[in-house]
């Protein structure tokens, strides 16, 4: 017998946190499809008032909303609160993309006519969101969704339903009907019936690349439906020349264990020149064995907390004795802190000597280096993948960084940055098993809208100059 509700657990204690009933996604998806309609005909200067007025809310709500992504995620307060402060920076960004990318235009056509260049929405959009960003990512779907016109069924992640649900509340409390921004509650089942709906018209997803191509491939043969595609990394950070060794461990160390490495930008190959390989791998060692790992509300405060739970814990050491078996050199261990909780130590194993290294997105804090001899070899090991969401040359002069930017299969390409560092300014996406070339961020304004061309005169005029024959 299939669940009658889902249950949220902490993972940094085990203790629940929120439980609530499945929804019905026919009744949800009926209800958002009877709101669209007075929803997108709202001017726009109203809508935009009103996702000004969720940023209120959200503000309003900051500790409570900061706390409880937390407890859901294990992550550590510290980093909970920036999540917040994504949040709500996301707004006023959304506008402005919203402003830049569906921007009406005026152009002179035949006739003494005039041509259009309009936009509208799809419709009911479905947002479905990942654990490791519950609120900041599928609000980066949501805001630019309503802006544009759209009502939106929102299904957070299994895992992390109480913060999905906190954060729909706040768009409520600011004016937003109910049935515009719903959420549905449920597992991968009620995820895969939303997807396949009838009555939606695009879905717009944040996860992993199994869940994605397996979207992508039931929605293949319905072109009109509007899909977007999230779906994380493997990616590489190449160290070439640098003195700086310290402020290069720091950055792999931010881009590889930053939120346990639970993040699709996440660092998860450090290529480097063989002549600096000692330096910078003692040296990032060095910094590892310092990151204090511990709950959300630890004093001191840890720099990361627990993975989302124990088969996901399970795993990542599954993975790390893999490649400890298949040739690795282990340089700092994965082990598991604290029995029956995911607690994991930051891990740095040496895959150089692997005949056949696994291309896959190993999401936690586990980090797989490889020694090369040549900036040529670099890249081309950097480009041993068939994701493209991130990378970073850290060291290396102005040519190199421009070799680099023209070579790498990448959509976010940094230079003495993390992995990690994307703008919410900018386009947010990647190529191969990273996206389907639908970016959001910055970008998201292009799929929750569609052109619309139009060309128009005030009274119907026209003429046939050639083969007819004479009256």
């Amino acid at each position: 017998m299939a669940a009658a509700e889902i249950v949220s657990y902490e993972p940094a204690t085990g203790a629940e946190v929120w439980r609530g009933k499945i929804g019905d996604v026919d009744e949800v998806v009926a209800r958002a499809r009877r709101a669209w309609p007075a929803w997108a005909a709202q001017p726009l200067a109203t809508r935009i008032e009103l996702v000004r007025r969720f940023a209120n809310e959200v503000r309003k709500d900051a500790d409570k909303l900061a706390t409880m992504i937390s407890r859901e995620t294990g992550k550590p307060l510290w980093e909970a609160r920036t999540e917040v402060e994504s949040v709500v920076n996301k707004v006023e960004i959304s506008i402005r993309a919203y402003a830049d990318r569906t921007s009406q235009r005026k152009l002179d056509s035949a006739l003494q006519g005039t041509a259009a260049l309009r936009h509208k929405p799809h419709g009911v959009l479905a947002v479905l969101g990942p654990y490791n960003f519950p609120a900041h990512l599928p609000n980066g779907h949501i805001v630019p969704a309503l802006i544009a016109g759209n009502a939106v069924v929102f299904k957070p992640s299994e895992k992390t339903p109480a913060t999905g649900e906190m954060l729909a509340q706040c768009f409520h409390r600011a004016g937003i009907s109910a049935a515009v921004v719903q959420v549905l509650i449920g597992g991968p089942a009620e995820g895969q019936a939303l997807v396949a709906h009838d009555g939606i018209d695009g879905v717009l997803f944040t996860g992993s690349a199994h869940a994605g191509i397996a979207i992508n491939r039931k929605l293949a043969s319905n072109p009109g439906k509007m899909v977007a595609l999230e779906m994380g990394g493997n990616n590489p950070i190449v160290v070439w020349d640098t003195p700086k060794i310290e402020d290069t461990a720091t950055l792999i160390v931010q881009s590889a264990f930053t939120s346990a490495g639970q993040r699709c930008t996440a660092g998860r190959r450090l290529i480097v020149k063989s002549s600096m390989y000692d330096a910078v791998v003692s040296q990032v060692k060095h910094l590892a064995d310092r990151i204090i790992v511990g709950a959300p509300f630890d004093e001191p405060a840890p720099f990361m907390g627990p993975v989302i739970d124990n088969r996901t814990a399970d795993g990542l050491t599954e993975s790390f004795v893999y490649l400890l078996s298949s040739g690795g050199r282990p340089i700092k261990h994965l082990v598991r802190l604290q029995e029956g909780l995911p607690f994991l130590s930051p891990a740095i194993i040496d895959v150089t000597g692997m005949t056949e290294r696994p291309d896959v997105e190993l999401f936690g804090p586990l980090l797989q280096v490889v020694k090369v001899d040549d900036f040529d070899e670099a890249i081309a090991e950097a480009n041993n993948t068939r994701f493209g969401l991130s990378a970073s040359l850290i060291g290396g002069t102005p040519q190199d960084y421009n070799r680099f930017w023209a070579n790498i299969r990448a959509g976010v390409v940094n230079w003495n940055r993390p992995t990690n560092g994307a703008s919410s300014a900018a386009p947010f996406g990647g190529i191969g098993l990273s996206g389907n070339h639908r970016p959001s961020a910055y970008y998201a304004a292009d799929y929750c809208a569609y052109p619309v061309a139009s060309t128009e005169m005030d009274q119907p005029r026209a003429s046939i100059g050639v083969g007819l024959r004479s009256e």
